[in-house]
């Protein structure tokens, strides 16, 4: 076993922030390594943000405890990643890290060069990128992939999020990984304030989608199902876009002709909170996940969830949920109207998805099956 001390973590887009999964990831894996003792340096991307312009330049370079690092980025879609991913790598090559901990494939393409300065390496894959519909097309695609490769060849160890990534590393490489899950935190319930006052919604008014605005995530699926269910509840997009401007602005044309349909862009916070605690139901329908920390935290607020039938979801929400075939706009239709006409079904799910999840997915747990995979 490999005495530990300084640890590295790049492969995030920055720190702290909500703009993803993978930074949600990074951010409890940091804290609580702080809290054990570790000195954590995060190297996080410059440019773009998000939740807005007004985030671009909030540079912080401490927080609770992790040491912030910027690096240089091409603040241009496809370039971003790589860019980011590459300087993180060499500084973390040439720094004084025990182990590098690499998150997602894209970053996991420069593996090598930590690697190759005797660092030890742990790259944690959160979806088989690569076939994301916003990169299925040219280069970055092939890059992505090839990063899958080189976390193959070079890492030390890989921690995947779902039976069915373990299943595929070991049938395409012959390669063991490990399979640690996200965590959650068990949140505290607020009223509707702030979304009853900036968009009108109440408690058990709306249906919810809170998720990066991208195109594996569903949302055509959505709204078009959604259009034709007859309810009086809202339909709720929440989220920002991240390379995929003009996807959004297609959603917004789709859904214009009905008033139900209300995007409020990135939310975080209380507003974020609130969302999550009054919702009537939390809908997911996507086409690739790895492990969803949005649809995690929704069901530890108690909320009933409906997802697409796909590995990531399924093995998240197991009897506690409910689901409905990939990709049919027909069946995604019926159990949202069935849902809506069945409240008492919904409160069912609702009774028990909390104390499920919570009780299941622990954070302290997690960290410390991470800290054995930098130990060796």
């Amino acid at each position: 076993m490999r005495e530990v001390h300084n640890i590295a973590i790049f492969g995030h887009k920055r720190i702290p922030s909500r703009e993803g999964g993978v930074e949600i990831v990074v951010e409890e894996l940091g804290t609580r390594l702080v809290q054990k003792g570790y000195h954590v340096t995060c190297f996080n991307r410059r440019g773009h943000h998000v939740s807005g312009a007004q985030f671009d330049k909030k540079a912080v370079h401490e927080y609770k405890g992790i040491d912030i690092r910027y690096v240089f980025t091409i603040e241009k879609k496809g370039f971003a990643a790589l860019t980011a991913s590459f300087f993180a790598a060499l500084r973390t090559a040439f720094g004084n890290y025990d182990v590098v901990h690499i998150h997602a494939e894209g970053p996991a393409f420069f593996s090598w060069l930590p690697k190759l300065f005797g660092k030890r390496v742990v790259c944690t894959i959160h979806g088989i990128d690569w076939a994301r519909e916003k990169w299925k097309n040219g280069l970055a695609s092939k890059f992505i992939y090839m990063g899958e490769r080189c976390a193959v060849r070079f890492a030390d160890e890989i921690i995947v999020l779902n039976k069915g990534e373990q299943k595929y590393f070991q049938k395409q490489y012959g390669r063991k990984t490990w399979l640690i899950p996200n965590g959650v935190n068990r949140p505290v319930q607020r009223k509707a304030d702030a979304i009853s006052r900036k968009w009108g919604l109440e408690k058990d008014g709306y249906i919810l989608f809170l998720g990066r605005i991208v195109p594996e995530k569903g949302l055509r699926y959505l709204i078009e199902s959604f259009k034709k269910v007859h309810t009086d509840k809202k339909l709720v997009i929440a989220g920002g876009v991240s390379d995929t401007g003009k996807f959004m602005e297609e959603l917004k044309e789709f859904a214009s002709g009905d008033k139900r349909i209300i995007f409020t862009g990135f939310v975080q916070g209380k507003t974020l909170e609130e969302l999550y605690s009054n919702a009537y139901l939390y809908t997911l329908p996507s086409d690739l996940e790895g492990m969803p920390l949005s649809l995690m935290e929704a069901m530890s607020y108690g909320n009933c969830c409906l997802t697409s039938d796909i590995s990531g979801c399924t093995g998240v929400i197991e009897d506690c949920g409910v689901t409905f075939r990939k990709g049919s706009v027909k069946d995604l239709r019926e159990k949202l109207q069935d849902l809506c006409d069945h409240p008492e079904v919904v409160e069912g799910y609702k009774a028990k998805s909390a104390d499920f999840i919570c009780g299941k997915y622990n954070w302290d747990k997690i960290v410390q099956e991470t800290i054995k995979l930098y130990q060796g």
